[in-house]
């Protein structure tokens, strides 16, 4: 997700002072204020204050207090242009908008050692605040924070707030944190500890079949604390891969329409239906209602890596909430609450739209949206469709 070549910030979110904004704006000053917003967006009461999700920008610990202007703390892989801060909006038809939040606690470290010990403390000390185990994440613990770390991230936490406040918190690991090689047994593993051991031949013939080049183990997650339903989900980014492919993965889920993974990534990630650079990713969802088959399945198609501009993900978006029988408006109002730019001034602000499904709940959609704290990608030209852009 985050870009090989960090941009310096433009005059969007640079965080300099200026004759309107005489102190220079800091990431947690930037990330509260566009969560503040978010939560009117999403149809919470006032500006949300006091919502749990506002515990989660608390883990930021002193990155909070770092200046726009400073730069990122580290070169973050959870938005591309380095903000350790992604917001989301999960969309239900005749359901209230859930609002979620993810960070990367430890980003202000050096290494990747140091980011995962930072990370692991600042999930002990929500978890004392409010109340919930962290034990799923200690049963793995050496598997994901060896010695000597390898990979792309250490640990991410999540919130998913729901409008009558319930919250679910989850984190996230890198299962190539011993070497991308490494990376299938890790995951493997991990599914026999919390009783999926029967679930690895499923997906590595399924859904790892084209083999560690082009169908890559990159999440891991684990729900902690009181959800209804905890799950384990493994992330697999699909390099190289076509609309129909995905019909592999989806069928996995019983059930799900055949066909309709395929109409979805069509129609976020328009053109041929080919993704050639930044990857699809599917999550398969395992609970304990089935040991052996995934209880749900999302698709993450990146609509940024495949429209000019946010204008058009932004209609993209609208469409497919519009064909699942949800309100297309909130992500208008989602678009204010993030940033006070045209959408088709830059493009990625609106990262990733997702499908979700399940074996015992309905059809939901995701849309995902970067703060864009360090810089805003330019419009995209047919002369540079996909620089700069593959993972």
């Amino acid at each position: 997700m985050a870009l090989s070549n960090p941009r310096r910030p433009n005059s969007l979110s640079a965080g300099t002072a200026s004759a309107e904004n005489p102190a220079p704006v800091t990431l947690g000053e930037q990330v509260r204020g566009q969560l503040r917003r978010m939560c009117g967006a999403a149809g919470f009461a006032g500006d949300g204050s006091g919502l749990p999700l506002f515990d989660l920008l608390d883990l930021l610990g002193p990155a909070a207090g770092r200046p726009l202007g400073a730069g990122p703390p580290s070169p973050s892989f959870v938005c591309d242009d380095h903000s350790p801060v992604e917001f989301s909006l999960a969309f239900t038809a005749g359901s209230p908008v859930a609002l979620r939040l993810l960070v990367e606690p430890g980003c202000a470290a050096d290494t990747l050692e140091e980011n995962g010990r930072l990370g692991r403390q600042a999930v002990e000390a929500l978890a004392a605040l409010r109340d919930f185990s962290t034990e799923p994440l200690r049963r793995v613990e050496d598997l994901f924070f060896p010695p000597v770390m390898q990979g792309s991230f250490a640990l991410w936490c999540a919130m998913d707030l729901r409008q009558d406040l319930t919250a679910g918190v989850k984190v996230y690991v890198d299962p190539q944190a011993q070497g991308r090689e490494l990376s299938s047994p890790v995951t493997e593993e991990a599914l026999n500890r919390f009783g999926f051991g029967r679930a690895w031949p499923v997906l590595r013939e399924r859904v790892l079949q084209r083999g560690p080049g082009r169908d890559e183990i990159r999440f891991l997650a684990l729900d902690l604390g009181r959800w209804h339903t905890p799950r384990v989900k493994v992330y697999v980014a699909h390099h190289d891969i076509t609309a129909p492919q995905m019909r592999t993965v989806h069928g996995l889920l019983p059930g799900a329409p055949a066909d309709e993974a395929v109409e979805f990534c069509r129609a976020v990630g328009g053109g041929d239906g080919r993704f050639a650079h930044r990857p699809l990713v599917s999550c398969l969802s395992y609970t304990g209602r089935d040991v052996t088959h995934p209880s749900g399945c999302t698709v993450h198609v990146p609509v940024r890596d495949h429209v000019p501009h946010d204008g058009i993900a932004r209609d993209r978006a609208r469409a497919v909430l519009r064909r699942y029988g949800m309100d297309p408006g909130v992500i208008d109002a989602a678009w204010a609450a993030m940033t006070s730019r045209q959408p088709r001034d830059g493009v990625g602000l609106i990262a990733y739209v997702s499908l979700v499904r399940s074996t015992w709940q309905p059809p939901r959609v995701n849309v995902y949206f970067s703060p864009e704290a360090y810089a805003v990608r330019p419009p995209r030209t047919a002369d540079h469709a996909h620089e700069g852009w593959a993972r």
